[in-house]
């Protein structure tokens, strides 16, 4: 792997500082635990001060070492195996309070997604689900349980909704075939990235469909192939990506797209209702005098 930064590193190493060069080096070896360190982590770690490590940022055109470390991290968090991750957990949560750590992570991350989602797109991604003569939705691994979540509340709302099953390679196409510019696929992907979902969407943006995809930056290689991106901010927990904030954003997209079919909707949850209290669907509570 060879990033736009560490490209930068190596090109810059013979005009370095002595300190500098101990930071440059340490990036350069170890840029999957540098991501995670302090300023004074670091400054500790290669023998510098943390004065040198943030004028060490500023040089590079960095406005500190916060915009360093997110840039480290962007370029890292699609490429750390399942053991990698579980050593930067331990290393950023430790013997620490592990609810508190994890909970306020995902209220940050929320913060974020907030920040970075474009309003625009999130509106132009609405009327295209709207128009849409079918609607596919895509999510592989761990996505699929957003695929899922977002399918089972469309279905509730729209006549033609299709939750691609990815389970095979083969399949997943064969049940995608049929899409056409009249079309919408909803794809979602988040570090590492599937190039299953990948494929999928070079195969849906042929075809001439609309995709809306909803992934965690604009550097997704799911961005080349999509109409509307949707940012949702993801981060390690351990093993597992948090797909808090993802779940939310999918959460305002089926409130978004409920709010403007109102009647619609409406008619749909009455004959609802009434299905399932024919069947019996809900357990209900005793009355007062049973």
């Amino acid at each position: 792997m060879k990033s736009t930064l560490l490209s930068a590193l190596e090109n810059s190493m013979a005009s370095f500082s002595k300190g500098q060069k101990k930071i440059a080096a340490y990036i350069m070896e170890n840029y999957d635990k540098a991501a995670f360190m302090t300023a004074s982590v670091l400054g500790e770690k290669v023998g510098v001060s943390e004065s040198t490590v943030v004028r060490f940022a500023t040089e590079l055109g960095f406005k500190g070492y916060p915009e360093l470390q997110k840039e480290i991290q962007q370029m890292i968090k699609s490429k750390l195996t399942a053991v990698q991750r579980m050593e930067v957990s331990k290393n950023l949560i430790g013997d620490g309070d592990v609810i508190r750590n994890v909970l306020t992570g995902d209220i940050d991350l929320i913060r974020q997604t907030i920040e970075k989602t474009s309003r625009e797109d999130f509106r132009e991604a609405v009327n295209a689900i709207n128009s849409a003569k079918k609607i596919y939705i895509l999510g592989v691994r761990s996505s699929a349980a957003l695929a899922s979540f977002l399918a089972f509340y469309f279905n509730l709302v729209f006549d033609s909704v299709v939750l691609v099953d990815t389970s095979s390679a083969s399949e997943m196409f064969e049940q995608m075939f049929r899409i056409d510019k009249d079309d919408v696929c909803i794809a979602i992907s988040f570090p590492r990235y599937s190039k299953q979902t990948v494929n999928a969407l070079r195969f849906i943006a042929d075809r001439g469909a609309t995709v809306i995809s909803i992934t965690d930056n604009e550097e997704s290689p799911m961005a080349e192939y999509s109409d509307h991106l949707l940012i949702a901010k993801s981060n390690m927990a351990s093993v597992v990506d948090s797909l808090v904030a993802p779940l939310s954003l999918i959460n305002a997209l089926i409130v978004s797209v409920t709010l403007s079919r109102t009647d619609e909707v409406y008619n749909n949850f009455n004959e609802l209702e009434s299905i399932w209290d024919s069947y019996q669907v809900y357990e209900k509570e005793d009355s007062a005098d049973e």
